[in-house]
């Protein structure tokens, strides 16, 4: 008979107690430890054979080119993941629920055409998926469907079909029978993951993952889960708007700075290649409050509408809200203006938005943020061939930022005349181009100055 051990696991970090204890000792949440017993017996057969014993080799002796990478058939996901699939690595996709993870998972699996991928679902049934694929126009017969949650079952299946892609959807309803605990806890999740880490290590399969998110906006699960997976992909999103985000947090084969826009359309998700023309909506309406960002992403330049509203508080405390952007850097950048500018906005509600939906961190939006806040307090609209890229310090001085040269070049390929940066940038600000003039600013003064002609 297995032996049968009993412990008390946080669900939020996976650190484990031989006893129940109020707050987690290692990440600090409250009530999160839960029984679970764990069963040790010794793996099936069919197991053993797949997590076949590696033998050490020289240095010397192993092949160092680079592996020939899978095309997904969609190109922003080829550019996040570096070039395409690696072949025997793990792919983690999280993201809110009916943000379009499965949707996008299923989409990439069709896309393959002449590819052999095993669909695993654990969410919905095989007539589910199979509406789905006939409203995203299959264009793969290879692409199988198993409605499946033991991980046994779906290590044996895949040995029988020999597949070339699994997608599991999702790690949280995949649950194995050597831990007593339910699909979902802390030790399923963990003990599914690593198993399906070495058959595709062994294998040279690759695996996506599909994965649920916590309320925090953390991928649900013990961390290690991140830790175990070759790629960790974000798909962000509010369902309130078309437009989604795909990020890449961790990347073992590429750079962690890429992005990739997709608009949710009747069929599927569709790739954006130019974000900069469908964020930029009102730059010839005269509109106040309104400031075009010169932002980026990882390694890629697009612009984006800043929405400010300045009003007369209509209660005792003023309201500082924003969509899209860090409440506390709004509120360090309103203290600058009233500090260091004399601009007295205490009394007054400040609301900010990204156009969009788009959820950024950029430095180089803080000189737009200002001008917009600026434009809708003074009640003066901004050209529409303006546009900015700068860092505001805290003593009101105007700071460079990476990367100025490409974000240039993005506002000429869009037609914009003035770009606004910051004076001290020593190169990569001067261009040849005569289609667009370069204003080099210092200080808030002088951008209140060169917009509103106020000093």
């Amino acid at each position: 008979m297995a032996k049968v051990k009993s412990s008390y696991v946080c669900q939020n970090c996976g650190a484990e107690s031989l006893k129940w204890v109020g707050r987690c000792t290692s990440c600090g949440e409250w009530n999160t430890y839960v029984e679970e017993r764990v069963s040790k017996e010794k793996p099936r057969a069919g197991l053993i054979d797949v997590f076949r014993s590696a033998t050490p080799k020289a240095l010397k002796d192993i092949e160092s080119s680079s592996e020939k990478r899978i095309d997904t058939g969609i190109n922003e996901v080829n550019r996040i993941l570096g070039g395409g699939l690696v072949p025997g690595s793990m792919v983690l996709l999280g993201g809110e629920p009916g943000i379009g993870k499965s949707t996008l998972a299923l989409q990439l699996a069709l896309k393959l055409k002449n590819f052999r991928v095993l669909y695993v679902s654990g969410e919905e049934s095989a007539r589910q998926v199979k509406l789905r694929a006939d409203r995203l126009a299959p264009g793969n017969d290879e692409c199988l469907i198993l409605n499946e949650t033991l991980l046994e079952n779906i290590l044996t299946q895949a040995q029988n079909v020999e597949p070339q892609l699994i997608v599991i959807d999702s790690i949280q309803t995949v649950f194995t029978d050597s831990i007593e605990s339910s699909p979902g806890s802390v030790s399923q999740v963990r003990e599914c993951a690593a198993n399906l880490l070495r058959y595709s290590k062994t294998t040279g399969i690759p695996v996506i993952l599909i994965g649920h998110i916590t309320k925090d906006g953390s991928i649900a699960g013990p961390k290690v889960l991140e830790h175990i997976v070759d790629v960790v992909l974000q798909f962000e999103g509010d369902s309130n708007y078309l437009y989604r985000i795909l990020r890449s947090i961790k990347n073992r084969f590429g750079s962690t700075s890429e992005l990739g826009i997709f608009e949710m359309q009747a069929g599927g998700l569709i790739e954006v290649p130019n974000p900069s023309e469908i964020l930029l909506s009102h730059r010839d309406e005269g509109l106040s409050g309104v400031a075009i960002a010169a932002a980026m992403d990882g390694t890629r330049p697009f612009l984006i509408e800043t929405q400010a509203l300045v009003s007369t508080a209509a209660y005792g405390t003023p309201q500082r809200s924003t969509t899209g952007y860090d409440s506390r850097r709004l509120n360090m950048l309103l203290a600058v203006l009233e500090k260091r500018a004399g601009f007295r906005l205490a009394t007054k509600d400040v609301f900010l938005n990204l156009a969009g939906g788009i959820k950024l961190n950029d430095p180089a939006l803080d000189l737009a943020v200002v001008s917009a806040v600026l434009s809708s307090n003074f009640d003066l609209p901004i050209l529409g061939s303006c546009c900015f890229a700068a860092e505001v310090g805290l003593s009101g001085e105007i700071r460079q930022v990476s990367r100025i040269e490409q974000r240039i070049g993005e506002a000429e390929k869009l037609g914009f005349e003035k770009i606004f940066v910051s004076k001290y940038h020593t190169k990569g600000a001067e261009t040849k181009s005569s289609n667009i003039k370069v204003i080099k600013v210092g200080r808030i003064d002088e951008l209140v100055r060169a917009l509103f002609g106020k000093s």
